[in-house]
C-alpha cells in the first residue's frame, strides 16, 4: 500500500504560523489559532500512532503543534500586557492621542 499523507497534516502546519503571526493581533488570533493546531495535531498524532507505516508528514504535524503552543503562549503573554497597559493608562486616554501622550509622559518621570 502506498503512503498517504496525514489529513490535516499542513492545515496543523499553516494554524500553528498564523498562530505565531496572529499574536500580535491584541493575541486573541493567535490563542484561537493555535488551540485549533493543537486540536489538529492531536487528532493527526493518534491516527498516525495507529498505524504509522501508512502515513507521511508527521514532521508537519510535530512543526504545527509546537508552533501552535508557542503562539497560545505569546498570544496569552500579548493579550495580558494589553490588559495591564489599559489597566495603567485607561480606555480614554487610548480614545484621545493627546491624553495617551500625557499619560506616557507620566509614566517615564515615575
Amino acid at each position: 500500500m502506498e503512503k498517504q499523507m496525514l489529513p490535516n497534516a499542513t492545515l496543523t502546519l499553516v494554524m500553528g504560523i498564523l498562530s505565531i503571526v496572529g499574536c500580535c493581533c491584541y493575541g486573541l488570533p493567535g490563542i484561537i489559532f493555535g488551540i485549533v493546531a493543537i486540536i489538529l495535531a492531536s487528532k493527526a498524532t493518534k491516527l498516525y500512532k495507529e498505524e504509522p507505516e501508512n502515513y507521511l508528514g508527521y514532521g508537519n504535524v510535530q512543526a504545527g503543534k509546537i508552533m501552535g503552543i508557542i503562539g497560545v503562549i505569546l498570544g496569552v503573554l500579548f493579550a495580558a500586557y494589553m490588559a495591564w497597559f489599559i489597566g495603567q493608562v485607561g480606555w480614554e486616554a487610548l480614545q484621545d492621542p493627546e491624553a495617551l501622550m500625557k499619560k506616557m509622559e507620566e509614566m517615564q518621570n515615575q
